[in-house]
């Protein structure tokens, strides 16, 4: 079954925060995860302390922890929270 990699964020530091980004995609390629959705959100009810959102795709929920918990993307980590300040969450069925 699929599973889902939803990340709520608001950067902090541009150029920082460009560099993460540039450094994900040869991270996810091993696990088969792909970007679905990137961008700024509209917030239909509630309240939401983020500006920004991504999801990410996986065919299986051991593939997007397998990524998650890398040692090519736990490498990217301190990058990432120097740039944004974010919420990471799993969604599987």
């Amino acid at each position: 079954m699929p599973a889902y990699i939803t990340v709520n964020f608001t950067p902090t530091d541009k150029e920082k925060l460009q560099q993460y980004i540039s450094a994900v995609p040869a991270t996810l390629a091993k696990y088969n995860g792909e970007y679905l959705a990137r961008g700024v959100f509209e917030t239909l009810s509630g309240n939401i302390d983020y500006e920004m959102q991504v999801i990410l795709a996986f065919p299986t929920r051991e593939q997007a922890t397998g990524w998650y918990y890398s040692p090519d993307y736990q490498t990217l980590i301190p990058l990432r929270d120097a740039g944004m300040r974010a919420q990471f969450q799993l969604l599987s069925t």
